[in-house]
This record gives structure tokens, C-alpha cells and sequence, in this order.
């Protein structure tokens, strides 16, 4: 048997075990479509049609390709993937584990009887604990794509990195609806701190296990255990704060939270709504969220949707059309985990179907998941939306008036066609509302971009409009 026949032949021995425990459709489904690419070594690699197709297997069936690989090749065989998509390009090798997850070295906490109240004259001992951050390195800042919608929140997060608890950021508090990054911009900065600062204790929580933690302690007598493990952590993550419900845990949390604060560590929250809007919160708590940094993600815009798009297509292994690229963004408008999912089904659609990735198949799949825009979205629809919400003519609109509430509607018309159509250029509308050049709609999105991240007012115009142009059809 040659080299070149090797790799074939213990891919067709590793399908044979799979194949005898699996279901046949199962088997048909997942296996049939990998192909073996080479043999070095230990090293097998096999070809995959999708980095979703790769992730899908690696969860399901992850167990068992190690323990078969293991077999069919020895006890240090590795499994690589080349992800080689529905179209035709260059493929990309992942490696069949991704990059490790940040680790935290252990650290000593002091430990005390379970009375709960140790005596003042008594040493506590101490235990050594490696404290899991529990971050997930996808949600790096480089697999982040920077808009006018989180821009705030990136570059405040990148400064929080470099100097955690030193800025005037502390604590960062991140609110906003679901699926607008939250999330990932809270756990990148945690994932740069461990860069930085390897020594670093980086823990990631919800407001929900924090409860919940808090009350097993109450139940078994450790409440100070509990805030002395807490009191050692150098960034404290807690995603939707909102959850922290409960006079008690509040409480303990106000002890954590002042005693880390003293103590120049860094304090990083996310919610749903902003600190004034939360419910059922003790008000020298809610006092100090606002001691540093609130930021508001907003929806993204179109140019945000598609760089989106692309990065996440990259990491797929998935090379679309600019055709499709530019429907998806035109089409899903609401937030960043919207666009994922929908992407993820194309892929889905594509891989399981044998299905090129094109218009056609992306608007069967949108359909099933957002609806079907009944009226098509055109300069003429926005013209007469935005003339309607602030009770003004097309010819006011189209005039060459100064007055501020026209000059207003007239750029909030110029960034909704910007953000709302795909395919107009910065001249056509333009020339569509009063003449203009492309210069003035540019500064006119600008002006709307910033007041939207200003004025709440405003932005909530804006967002009225987008809704009267944009009403998706129940399925």
C-alpha cells in the first residue's frame, strides 16, 4: 500500500466502526460527505464541506471520532479538517479542537468554619483553587465587527484591556436589546485581559448564577467563603445584571461590588435596559452602575450587517456572492444574532440540499425565519413614511428650507434609503431628494449616526420610521 492510499484506507476502517454505531441515516447524513485528504504522521485530514458542517460533527459526535481515530491510528492521532464549502475556493485546515479557552492560574482563598461568623483572633486557612473564567474564546475582539452601533463599547472595552480597573470605565455597563453583541464585547474584554495579563483572575458570571450561587451558600452556611471567593477575582464579568433579583443577593452583591471597586478591580455589566430603567433594584446600587461608563448597542446599520456577514462567512469557510452578501444585509435588520442564525441555516440549507448558496435559496431561507416583506422598500416608500411621522409635504421635504424640523426629516430620509436599500448609491439619493450630492447624504448619515447615539428622542424617530417601512408579514 502506498502513502497515498494510506489515508484512504484508515478513513474507510474509522467509517466502518462510526458506520456500526451510529443510525444509517445519521451515517448518510454527516459521514458520507467527508472525503480523506492525507495521512502525516499521526496526523489524519479529512475535507468538510462547511465549517458548520465540521462544528456540527465535532458536537455530536466528538467522543467517538477521538476514541476511533485513536483506534485506527494509535493513542496520539490528531484530526484535522479541511473546510473545502459548496463553492469552489481555497480551502482553509482547522485543527479538530479550537484554540483553548483562557484558564486563570490558582489562587489562595481564605477559608473559615462553616459558623459563618469566625472569630476575629482566629487565622483562617486557606485553599488553593484554580477559578474557571468561563469565557469563550470565540468571543474575541477580533472576530468582532466594529459599527456605529457598538463602536463606544468596543473602544471603551480595548482601553479597559490594556488597564483593567485604571480607567475611568469602571464599572462598563453595556445595555441593549438581545443579539446586539453585548456579550461578545463583555467576554472579548476579559479574553484581551488574560492576554495582557495572564495573572489576571478574569471571572464571567450571570446575574442569575450569581443568585443562585448566593443562596446555596446561604444554605450551607459558607456566606464567607462565598464573598471571599468573590473578592478575589481581578475582572468581574456579569452578563444581564437585570436577573440579580432579591434583596438579600443584592446585598451581597453591594459588598462584592464595593469591595472590588476599592481594591482598583475592574467591574464589566450587561443588561437588557439601562440603569434608570431597571426594576426591583436598590438605589445605592443602581447608584453605582452609573458610577462609570453606560452604553447603549443600537440596531446595526446595513454597512455594520455586511461587514458582519463577511467576517462570519470567513470563519465558516463559506465564500458567498456580494449578491447574496448584500440580500442577507438588506434583509435582516434587527440584530448580529438574527444575522448568525441566518447564515448558519443557509450554510445548513446548502450542505444537507447539495445546494449552491444564491439568491434564490437565501430567500427561501429568510422567509422562514423573518417573514416576507409585502411591499417592496423604495426612495418613494421612505419619502412619504418620513413626511407622514412629522406631518410635512414632499414638497417641504424636497425644498431647499433650512428650517430644523425639515432638515431633520430630510436626512433621516437620506439614512434610512442609505440603510433600508440595498444596492442605491449615495448619488441616486441624492439626486432623488432635492438634488443633492453625494457629499450631503454622506455628512446628512453621519449627522444621523451621531445624533442617534446622543439624542434619545431622536433615535427612537428614527427607529419608528424603520418600523413603519420595514413590517414583516406572519407566516
Amino acid at each position: 500500500m502506498t502513502d497515498q492510499e494510506r489515508h484512504i484506507a484508515v478513513w474507510n476502517s474509522c467509517l466502518q466502526i462510526i458506520g456500526n454505531n451510529i443510525d444509517p441515516q445519521q451515517f448518510n447524513t454527516w459521514f458520507k460527505l467527508i472525503r480523506p485528504v492525507s495521512l502525516d504522521g499521526a496526523k489524519l485530514t479529512v475535507e468538510v464541506p462547511s465549517d458548520f458542517f465540521r462544528e456540527y460533527i465535532e458536537s455530536a459526535y466528538k467522543d467517538l471520532l477521538r476514541l476511533t481515530i485513536r483506534r485506527a491510528i494509535g493513542a496520539d492521532a490528531q484530526l484535522f479538517y479541511l473546510v473545502r464549502p459548496v463553492q469552489n475556493h481555497e480551502g482553509m485546515v482547522l485543527p479538530a479542537t479550537k484554540s483553548a479557552a483562557p484558564s486563570n492560574n490558582p489562587v489562595s482563598i481564605p477559608t473559615y468554619q462553616p459558623s459563618g461568623a469566625p472569630s476575629p483572633f482566629v487565622f483562617p486557612g486557606t485553599t488553593r483553587v484554580k477559578i474557571n473564567p468561563r469565557l469563550n474564546p470565540v468571543y474575541c475582539f477580533g472576530n468582532l465587527v466594529e459599527g456605529e452601533c457598538n463602536k463606544l463599547g468596543v473602544n471603551a472595552g480595548e482601553s479597559i484591556s490594556q488597564a483593567p480597573g485604571q480607567t475611568p470605565f469602571n464599572p462598563l455597563f453595556l445595555f441593549g436589546g438581545p443579539g446586539l453583541g453585548k456579550t461578545h464585547i463583555a467576554q472579548a474584554i476579559g479574553i484581551d485581559v488574560k492576554e495582557r495579563f495572564p495573572d489576571k483572575v478574569v471571572l464571567y458570571v450571570t446575574g442569575n448564577e450569581f443568585k443562585t450561587q448566593y443562596m446555596d451558600a446561604v444554605k450551607g452556611n459558607r456566606i464567607v467563603d462565598f464573598l471571599a471567593f468573590y473578592q478575589r477575582i481581578d475582572v468581574l464579568i456579569v452578563d444581564d445584571i437585570q436577573d440579580l433579583q432579591g434583596q438579600a443577593s443584592q446585598n451581597a452583591f453591594f459588598n462584592v461590588f464595593n469591595h472590588l471597586h476599592q481594591m482598583g478591580k475592574q467591574l464589566i455589566f450587561t443588561s437588557d435596559r439601562a440603569p434608570v430603567d431597571l426594576q426591583n433594584f436598590e438605589e445605592r446600587l443602581l447608584s453605582r452602575f452609573k458610577w462609570g461608563l453606560s452604553v447603549e448597542l443600537s440596531r446595526p446599520d446595513y454597512t455594520t450587517r455586511l461587514e458582519m456577514l463577511r467576517a462570519r462567512a470567513a470563519r465558516e469557510g463559506v465564500a458567498l456572492s456580494e449578491e447574496v452578501l448584500t440580500f442577507l444585509a438588506a434583509r435582516i435588520k434587527t440584530n448580529f444574532r438574527e444575522l448568525e442564525g441566518t447564515l448558519t441555516s443557509l450554510v445548513a440549507y446548502a450542505t444537507l440540499g447539495h445546494r449552491n448558496i444564491d439568491v434564490e435559496l437565501a430567500q427561501s431561507v429568510t422567509g422562514k425565519i423573518v417573514g416576507v416583506q409585502d411591499t417592496e422598500v423604495n426612495i418613494d416608500l421612505i419619502l412619504h413614511t418620513v413626511c407622514e411621522y412629522f406631518n410635512i409635504t414632499r414638497d417641504m421635504m424636497l425644498s431647499k428650507s433650512r428650517k430644523r424640523n425639515i432638515v431633520q426629516a430630510r436626512q433621516i430620509a437620506m439614512y434610512e434609503c442609505r440603510n433600508l436599500i440595498s444596492n442605491c448609491s449615495l448619488s441616486t439619493i441624492g439626486s432623488e431628494l432635492g438634488g443633492k450630492d453625494h457629499a450631503t447624504v454622506l455628512h446628512a448619515c453621519n449627522t444621523v449616526q451621531d445624533l442617534m447615539s446622543t439624542d434619545k428622542l431622536f433615535r427612537q424617530w428614527v427607529e419608528d420610521i424603520e418600523r413603519m417601512v420595514v413590517v414583516p408579514v406572519e407566516l
